[in-house]
């Protein structure tokens, strides 16, 4: 069993970032309430550790019987045969996906089935499965 930790979606949280001071800032300049200030604030703190919280818990595991596992925090939590996996690829795809950077690879798996993740070593991510299923075509290092 080998587990792969997730990229940290350092652009995603810096943006984040910026989004809510800037609201904090404006709602500083406009004189709102400092109760109002204080609620967007706990808001912001909340949404941030969300996020925070789903970088750090990010992992995908290679089980010895072909299986991957999916872990997304608490949000996500499943297993895909790695034997119907059939394409490894690079993708810029922003759809919703247990990936929390923005550097991310696709699976394309069964039929018309796809997932979207975003470990750290993505070239020894991809070298693991085609060792469990040699018939994954590899376009990451084509």
């Amino acid at each position: 069993m080998k587990t792969y930790k997730s990229k940290f979606g350092y652009k995603i949280m810096v943006f984040l970032a910026l989004l809510f001071c800037s609201i904090i800032g404006f709602m500083v300049y406009k004189n709102e309430s400092l109760k109002a200030i204080i609620l967007v604030g706990g808001i912001f703190s909340l949404v941030y550790g969300l996020f925070l919280y789903l970088n750090l818990s990010t992992e995908y595991t290679l089980t010895n019987d072909g299986v991957l596992k999916v872990k997304y925090g608490f949000f996500y939590n499943k297993r895909f045969d790695i034997s119907k996996i059939k394409t490894i690829a690079k993708t810029n795809n922003l759809i919703s996906s247990p990936a929390p950077s923005l550097d991310r690879i696709e699976l394309t798996y069964g039929e018309f089935d796809l997932i979207i993740i975003s470990p750290k070593d993505k070239i020894g991510f991809a070298q693991e499965l085609t060792k469990v299923n040699p018939k994954i075509v590899n376009k990451l290092t084509e």
